[in-house]
């Protein structure tokens, strides 16, 4: 039978660890240090000295100068990368290492774990660094704590954040405003309740809210809790009737997954999930990846560790972003890889949410449309992920869901079908548009020069309040 020539070619792809001694610093780093989360974490790269001492002649200096410019001018997480995860990036497992200097240079420009792990100034836009719109807390999740730390942004689930920290920080993080240390560019929220008042007062909402079904137990990354804290936290979680899902979320599966198959952690999964088993709740792990180079030998074992020990699902919720995983082939190789080589289900994609100088990164709601578009036919139903719009004050959406779209100003208007906390008394808010909006320098020449004009933000806002009387019009026509 003949094959019918497909836009993607699937190949199954064994997993490779690579090898970590191929960089300067890591030369006498042995199998039984690699995989221990401690050495993990104590070797994490903090700052350009560090980087430095690690890949000793492999970069040139006019890196380290663009890296430091970033720190200092732009970047709104601090630096953050464990031997993990900067071991994928130019991994030389399939091509020979490119050689010390102007090669591997290029070679880790381009990298697609570098640019969003070890972003420098020249990857930002210089024309839009930041969309005009642009917010440290794009989402407004810290506008519907409920208690300390807990979102309560859809009818029957939140998002608990137990703590501000991670074991790695990702450019693009979208909790940027109170994870992680400060900035030049950002002085980060501090909590101000000690972590057992935070939670004490979460359970007690919790309890007294019966509509709520579906935590998510995040921050920061659960990783960075330790394991007898965040145990007492999900035993206490499951005394409650009305919870029946429980989500853990970690991006150090893939990041630091030796915390995950450690056997203290892999013991104390396995309780928790017998305990939640027996009590009828699905509980489950969210993580983090975004291009198929991260997934290796380590994060497969640290996912079916998790599997064994009683754990319902991993899921992957990735982002999309330029230069990372802005391809139909980067997507689908990267599902693959999850699927084929870890067991670990794609689940969403979002798109980059626009909080400062990530302009560079987010892709229009075209871009995404055509990737949605492109992924379908090739993976299994169940693995095939939902690329989705987290549209401020309305939540997740599907790309398809728009209600308009003006592609040449580059924002789209969206509805939403239920009430956040913050809105018990906003009889519009079932009617109102809510807008997104796309990278400016992806607009045609017109749709530029519109932004242009109207950057002094009063003719945007009053663009916008016309186009909400205009709808608010028509809401009211209907109910006549």
């Amino acid at each position: 039978m003949t094959m019918v020539e497909q836009p993607y070619v699937y190949q199954q792809r064994e997993l490779v660890e690579p090898d970590w001694t191929r960089l300067p610093g890591w030369r006498g780093v042995t199998q039984a240090d690699w995989d221990n989360a401690q050495w993990q974490r104590v070797n994490c790269v903090r700052n350009l000295k560090q980087l430095r001492a690690l890949m000793g002649d492999l970069l040139d200096d006019r890196f380290y100068a663009d890296l430091e410019r970033d720190q200092a001018e732009r970047a709104t997480m601090s630096m953050l990368v464990p031997p993990q995860m900067l071991n994928t990036m130019v991994p030389s497992t399939d091509t020979p290492m490119p050689a010390a200097g102007h090669d591997f240079t290029e070679a880790f420009y381009a990298d697609p774990i570098r640019r969003y792990m070890l972003p420098v100034f020249s990857d930002r836009r210089t024309d839009w660094p930041s969309h005009p719109h642009a917010s440290r807390d794009s989402l407004h999740e810290h506008d519907m704590w409920v208690a300390e730390g807990l979102t309560h942004r859809y009818p029957t689930k939140v998002l608990a954040e137990l703590l501000p920290t991670c074991p790695q920080y990702c450019g693009h993080c979208t909790r940027m405003d109170l994870v992680g240390n400060s900035t030049p560019q950002v002085n980060k929220l501090k909590f101000d309740l000690k972590p057992v008042d935070r939670y004490d007062a979460m359970l007690t909402y919790l309890r007294d809210t019966p509509a709520v079904r579906d935590v998510v137990v995040s921050g920061g990354d659960v990783a960075n809790m330790p394991w007898k804290n965040l145990e007492a936290f999900l035993d206490r979680l499951l005394e409650i009737e009305n919870i029946r899902d429980i989500r853990l979320a970690t991006k150090a599966l893939m990041g630091l997954p030796q915390h995950w198959f450690a056997e203290d952690v892999v013991e104390g999964v396995a309780r928790v999930a017998t305990k939640a088993r027996a009590r009828g709740v699905s509980l489950a792990i969210h993580t983090h990846v975004n291009n198929a180079q991260s997934i290796t030998p380590s994060v497969a074992r640290a996912s079916k560790a998790m599997l064994e020990a009683g754990v319902r699902d991993v899921r992957n919720q990735g982002v999309l972003m330029r230069g990372v995983n802005d391809t139909t082939e980067q997507l689908l190789d990267l599902c693959f890889a999850l699927t084929d080589g870890a067991m670990i289900t794609p689940y969403y994609f979002y798109m980059c949410d626009m909080i400062p100088f990530a302009e560079h990164w987010r892709l229009s709601l075209a871009e995404a449309q055509h990737l949605q578009h492109s992924i379908l036919g090739y993976l299994p139903g169940f693995a095939t992920p939902r690329i989705v719009c987290d549209v401020p004050f309305v939540g997740k959406r599907w790309v398809h869901q728009q209600d308009e779209y003006d592609t040449e100003r580059g924002i789209s208007y969206w509805r939403k079908n239920y009430r956040t906390s913050i809105e018990g008394e906003d009889t519009a808010a079932l009617s109102r548009e809510y807008v997104y909006y796309d990278p400016i320098y992806t607009l045609p020449q017109s749709g530029q020069q519109w932004w242009r004009d109207a950057v002094d933000h009063d003719t945007v806002m009053a663009a916008a309040a016309e186009r909400a009387a205009a709808s608010r019009a028509t809401a009211e026509s209907q109910l006549v």
